[in-house]
């Protein structure tokens, strides 16, 4: 084995926070080398990584409405490899991850790769400053690692006859994406939303465009959408000057019904 790899998408850091823990546990425990992979951003997926047989994988996605992000799919669907072992890992925003590990395992089983380990854990939601807030924490942490320290020791137990696709939580087939809706059942569809920008506290500064995960703000018109927008806080939650919000009616009905409903300290899973 010669290096333990973490592969992301993580448009606030949440993400990429629990992924580079477990690779850097799993690296640090087994003495082996670190690679970064980082594809939240349009440049990081133009083309896929090249994969060496005898490394892991630590491959990580949040979940957006239960399921792997659909926007991500294309490029997922390049990332190929030659019996290279991995670990899948999601982020969820404390209400549930459904049907996003099992998916992703999915893809990266049909991609060639052999999932031996898994994990789900939370990070504070995307719409949220209260929803799981301040989390992965320390407490995520030590779990992470405790996590990190099974996966290894089942990989050197294993090897090379590892037992493949790992076991985990969901539906298969994957159901559909999760649909907000309202105390009536009517879905809230908040699919076009777009956050604003206050002109009065605007630095002009450009970090949204720079943070934008699918490159759709126009560096030289900030209030300018190019492309669609995810919902994934990037942008909001990143802004120095606290200057981009969300005012949809819909969307801040969703917010608030996802904080009041899922206040609850939901806990990482994880799967050997």
């Amino acid at each position: 084995m010669t290096a333990v790899r973490a592969m992301y998408f993580s448009a606030t850091g949440t993400t990429k926070k629990i992924v580079t823990r477990i690779a850097d546990r799993m690296a640090e425990l087994g003495g082996f080398a670190r690679i970064d992979t980082d594809f939240t951003l349009p440049q990081g997926r133009t083309e896929a990584p090249r994969f060496a047989a005898d490394e892991i994988v630590v491959f990580g996605v949040p979940v957006y409405a239960g399921r792997v992000p659909n926007v991500l799919l294309k490029f997922l669907a390049t990332v190929k490899a030659e019996g290279t072992p991995a670990v899948p890992v999601v982020l969820f925003g404390n209400r549930n991850y459904d049907d996003g590990l099992i998916e992703l395992r999915n893809i990266l089983e049909e991609n060639g790769f052999r999932t031996f380990a898994a994990a789900a854990f939370i990070g504070e939601h995307s719409f949220s400053r209260i929803l799981a807030a301040g989390r992965p924490d320390d407490e995520d942490l030590r779990i992470a690692d405790i996590f990190a320290a099974g996966a290894l020791n089942k990989y050197r137990i294993c090897e090379p006859d590892i037992p493949h696709p790992v076991p985990v939580k969901g539906n298969d087939p994957i159901r559909p994406y999760y649909t907000p809706r309202d105390r009536a059942g009517v879905p809230v569809n908040i699919l076009k939303v777009k956050p604003k920008v206050d002109p009065d506290k605007c630095i002009r500064c450009g970090h949204c465009a720079s943070v934008c995960p699918m490159g759709s703000i126009d560096p030289n018109d900030i209030t300018q959408f190019t492309g669609i927008c995810i919902k994934c806080g990037a942008c909001e939650k990143g802004c120095p000057a606290g200057a981009r919000y969300f005012d949809d009616p819909g969307y801040v009905y969703h917010r608030t019904e996802l904080e009041l409903g899922y206040a609850r300290r939901a806990e990482p899973e994880f799967f050997l």
